[in-house]
């Protein structure tokens, strides 16, 4: 689903970015742009972090 019609940003693109070391809207803003232009998609896209940093282990979590 696109989450991010300004830039093209899928929910799938935002969960790759967490499990690739994303933690907050600032980290994925930097590598994505999602949220940069209209803003109306960040409350979309934290929902998405948050769920994915819920279910995404740590690598501290995980040794």
């Amino acid at each position: 689903m696109f989450v991010c019609l300004c830039h093209g940003i899928t929910d799938k693109q935002i969960k790759e970015a967490v499990q690739q070391g994303c933690e907050n809207l600032a980290d994925v803003r930097k590598k994505n742009g999602v949220a940069s232009e209209c803003g109306k998609c960040a409350r979309m896209a934290k929902t998405i972090i948050n769920k994915e940093l819920s279910i995404t282990p740590k690598y501290y979590e995980v040794a």
